[in-house]
């Protein structure tokens, strides 16, 4: 029977996976199309620049990656563990850097008097934000969505760019994070 995708991840047994993800339609993620001779070589920058982002925002180290002509490979280490020592204001920094955040952590951000209730709310999104820092899934929207939405503009067409969800592949054994 099937696994759920929350299922594959278990950290305890192991931190580090290698995921897939693959265009669709044919897509060239990089290099040159021979058919049309269009070169798409430039997306392997966008790739490796939010790589480098999403990997200083994230609890989540890259031990490799390899950028192909229509999928990429990462192997990541999760470290959960890592969230818990940021404090609401470094979570909730992090999570900006990324998204605008919600109206209430802008006025929190900006300096604004908030009632108890608000700090409350605010507290509860720094949660929420938490979890999404340490979740390889999240790890992976944030990097597919921005590309995928890039290379459909650029294509000029709509719809999906990569082949579903990746599945991430647990690695037993501990290979070593170098920095990107």
């Amino acid at each position: 029977m099937p696994k759920a995708r929350a299922e594959l991840v278990c950290v305890s047994d192991t931190p580090f996976y290698h995921v897939i993800s693959r265009c669709v339609r044919r897509t060239f993620l990089c290099g040159k199309d021979r058919a049309t001779g269009r070169c798409y070589e430039h997306r392997r920058g966008w790739i490796e620049e939010r790589i480098r982002l999403l990997a200083s925002v994230f609890a989540v180290d890259i031990a490799a990656y390899a950028v192909m002509s229509n999928h990429y490979h990462l192997v990541v280490k999760l470290c959960p563990d890592d969230v818990e020592t940021w404090s609401n204001d470094e979570v909730l920094a992090r999570w900006c850097s990324l998204y605008k955040g919600p109206p209430l952590v802008q006025r929190y951000h900006r300096g604004d008097d908030l009632c108890p209730a608000e700090l409350r709310r605010v507290d509860e999104y720094a949660g929420t934000f938490r979890k999404r820092l340490a979740d390889l899934s999240w790890f992976m929207k944030c990097l597919n969505e921005p590309i995928a939405r890039q290379a459909n503009k650029e294509d000029e067409c709509t719809g999906h760019f990569y082949d579903g969800r990746p599945w991430p592949s647990p690695l037993r054994g501990q290979p070593s994070a170098v920095p990107i």
